[in-house]
Order: structure tokens, then sequence, then C-alpha cells
């Protein structure tokens, strides 16, 4: 895919560490960038400190987050769990017809370190509320925005790719190649309950081993198998 043919990615809720740490690394990858937020003036700040990480390059501008929806053919969306139905609901009629990759996690503070998965998948639970007009995808919530804004670090974490189309799916295995990661199709949607539960299981990782960024890899198939 040339640069010149790259879909333009909104970063829904994009001013925080996980959404501008990918924003960052489809930027670098050449991919035109729209951070959103519920406040326009802090997106457009998050996405003038992000280019200047990347010498100036333009690509990268911030909006409200409906405006951000409707400029873009993929959307992403970074939230946290308490965020996450409110935000898709209000850009719903701007997701139409677009491909959603959520990275929600359902974790219950202050015990974030423990699943807490009431009623199966949130990203499943998000699927039905919108529709088929949208086309859910699930992925990234094993990423620790930790390294993200350091591009030459190497994300030493695979991404678990769900979803109930297989186009879809296929578009977001891409991008995170793009990103500089290892993706995998994982099915179905209704498997993102396994993603996300594995984010609390990291988090445990993190505290007890004193260390900021554990992640997982899947061992057992060549990575020219990948596709």
């Amino acid at each position: 895919m040339t640069e010149s043919s790259r879909p333009t990615i909104a970063i829904l809720g994009g001013t925080g560490k996980e959404g501008s740490g990918l924003a960052l690394r489809w930027a670098h990858a050449g991919y035109p960038v729209v951070i959103g937020s519920r406040d326009a003036a802090r997106a457009v700040s998050a996405a003038a400190e992000l280019a200047t990480l990347l010498d100036g390059r333009r690509g990268l501008r911030g909006a409200d987050n409906l405006s951000a929806a409707r400029a873009a053919q993929i959307a992403v969306l970074t939230v946290p769990y308490g965020a996450q139905r409110a935000t898709a609901l209000e850009v719903k009629e701007a997701l139409e017809g677009k491909i959603l990759v959520d990275v929600t996690v359902p974790l219950a503070p202050p015990r974030v370190d423990r699943a807490h998965l009431e009623g199966g998948s949130a990203v499943e639970r998000l699927q039905r509320e919108l529709g088929p007009g949208v086309r859910v995808v699930s992925a990234f919530q094993n990423v620790s925005a930790v390294h993200l804004k350091d591009l030459a670090h190497r994300v030493e974490c695979d991404v678990l790719v769900c979803g109930d189309d297989a186009d879809a799916r296929e578009r977001v295995v891409a991008l995170a190649r793009d990103a500089g990661m290892v993706a995998w199709h994982a099915g179905a949607l209704a498997n993102s309950i396994a993603s996300e539960a594995l984010t609390s299981v990291l988090i445990a990782i993190n505290k007890r081993y004193k260390v900021p960024a554990s992640g997982i890899r899947i061992c057992g198939v060549p990575l020219t198998g990948m596709a």
C-alpha cells in the first residue's frame, strides 16, 4: 500500500498514553492521523506535540471526537472503560460503514490486576449496540503504552486481532504490522474476552516482577504463516 492510498485513522481519546503512542507509530508509517478528544483544543495540542517527535512531518492533526470520526476511514477507540460506550455512541453516525478498532479493557480500579468481565466481552457488547453498520474489531489491549512513543523500541508484545468480519480483521492486522508489531488473527469478536482478561494478568506480572511492560508472544506458528 502506498502512502497516498493509506486510509485516514482517527484516534478517539487520542490524547492519552495508549492513543497518542499508536497515533505516533501510524503517522511515522505514513498514515494520515486525526487525534480526537472531547476537547478539540486539547487534541490540537496533542497532535502538535506528536508532530515535533516526527520533525514536524505533516499528517497529524487534532479535532473533537465527532469531527475525527467523520474524517477517517478507520477509527480507533482508546478511552478508559468507563467512557467506552458513551464515546462510541456519540459518534455512531460517523462510524457507519467504517471499521472501529476497540482497545477497551474492562478494568475495575483499584484492583486493576484482577480480571473484571461482567457479562462477557466488553467489545462484543459494543458491537451489538453499534449494529452491523459498524465493523468492530478488538485489538491492542495487551500492548503497554510505556514504549510506544519510543520509535526505536521494538514492541515486545504480539497483538491478538478479533472480529466477526474477516476483511476488517485483515486490515487491522496490517495496521499492527505497519506500527512495527506482530499481529495474529484470533478469531471471532467473542474471543476478545481473552485479550481483555489478559491485560489484568499482565498488570499483575508487572507488579510482581517490577517491570513496566510485560507482553505476550504466540509460539508454534511460523511467522511466514501469519496471514
